[in-house]
């Protein structure tokens, strides 16, 4: 696999306008990658490279395609002679649906059909990117930091729709490369809350906490997460396609973890008079599980009161060199990417 990383190979990076895709984008050029990047509208072309220009100068390097998790159209042609496929885009919802399948079965479909098109036409390794709610819902009690070796357990009745779909998505494609005797063209990245610089108007759910804590909300809910930094997402992808030991493994990227009072306070502390809206009191638990009964945002994150899930980076750093930034650099710089889009 190291031939075609040496001489630039081409890679496709489904989901380019995304908040992760697009920076996964953006470090593939920076590398010397010829890159292919899929929309499902193609409207949107001039924002992702719009996007992307603003940090690198793709050249003639950068093409855009339509395609859809939902339907197989677009997908061969998007995939046909890449050497590398990174499958970012995924469906993330405002709130989480009533019904499970509005979000497993797109997930779990369309995780499916572009690992398929992408094995078929001879992509010499496809990262799918999962998330750390496939791995933080299903431990009974054992001790330590959670590892790739822990898995979420889909019947879990307190597991959200969000976290069933990755979890499911992903185990989908685990058993789709085990039947094909082709474990080792796939590998796994599972990232923990990303935050970090947005670009163009790329949006996410840690986005939007960010972008809720600068305007004002009325104070802070018991939350947290495990944060990692967008840019290190992306370098940890880019390593687990090309090296040949990431093969049939999945690696968390994860930095530390943070209560949602512990980041106000470092944008308090960092950004001064940018961040004077952001609250200081907190918000009752009591108080969150009301809000939940009318307001689906809050049904989001009722189920992440008041519990912290520590994660182990061990395996990416000691098996691909990955080393993530400092949460509190992370946080800070998101921060004031996001006041600049909004001056």
């Amino acid at each position: 696999m190291e031939r075609s990383a040496e001489k630039g190979a081409t890679v496709l990076v489904s989901g380019g306008s995304g908040f992760l895709g697009s920076w996964c984008v953006v470090e593939l050029l920076r590398r010397g990658h010829t890159v292919r990047t899929t929309v499902r509208d193609p409207g949107r072309e001039t924002e992702v490279r719009a996007a992307v220009a603003s940090q690198v100068d793709a050249g003639e390097r950068l093409s855009v395609h339509t395609a859809e998790l939902n339907g197989d159209d677009g997908w061969a042609e998007a995939v046909a002679g890449c050497d590398y496929v990174l499958h970012v885009a995924s469906p993330f919802p405002a709130a989480q649906p009533k019904d499970p399948d509005e979000l497993i079965v797109p997930a779990r479909e369309g995780t499916l059909r572009v690992l398929g098109a992408a094995l078929d036409a001879g992509a010499e390794r496809v990262v799918v990117t999962s998330s750390v709610a496939a791995i933080t819902g299903g431990r009974n009690g054992r001790p330590g930091p959670l590892t790739e070796e822990d898995w979420s357990d889909p019947g879990n009745p307190k597991l959200t729709p969000y976290a069933k779909s990755k979890t499911v998505a992903e185990q989908a494609a685990w058993d789709y490369v085990r039947d094909r005797g082709e474990v080792g063209r796939l590998a796994v990245v599972n990232p923990s809350a990303i935050l970090g610089p947005a670009l163009g108007n790329a949006s996410s759910f840690s986005l939007q906490m960010i972008e809720r804590l600068l305007r004002g909300m009325p104070g802070v809910p018991r939350i947290g997460y495990s944060i990692v930094d967008v840019r290190d997402v992306a370098d940890l992808q880019i390593r687990a396609m090309t090296a040949p030991e990431a093969g049939g493994e999945r690696f968390i990227a994860a930095e530390s973890f943070l209560w949602m009072a512990e980041v106000a306070a470092i944008l308090r502390e960092q950004l001064g008079e940018a961040a004077a809206k952001v609250p200081t009191r907190n918000v009752p638990n009591l108080l969150v599980r009301a809000m939940a009964i009318f307001d689906p945002a809050a049904r989001t994150v009722v189920g992440q009161l008041g519990k912290r899930s520590e994660l182990s980076h061990e395996k990416a750093e000691r098996a691909l060199g990955w080393s993530p930034r400092p949460a509190a650099e992370t946080i800070v710089d998101c921060a004031r990417s996001l006041a600049a889009r909004a001056a």
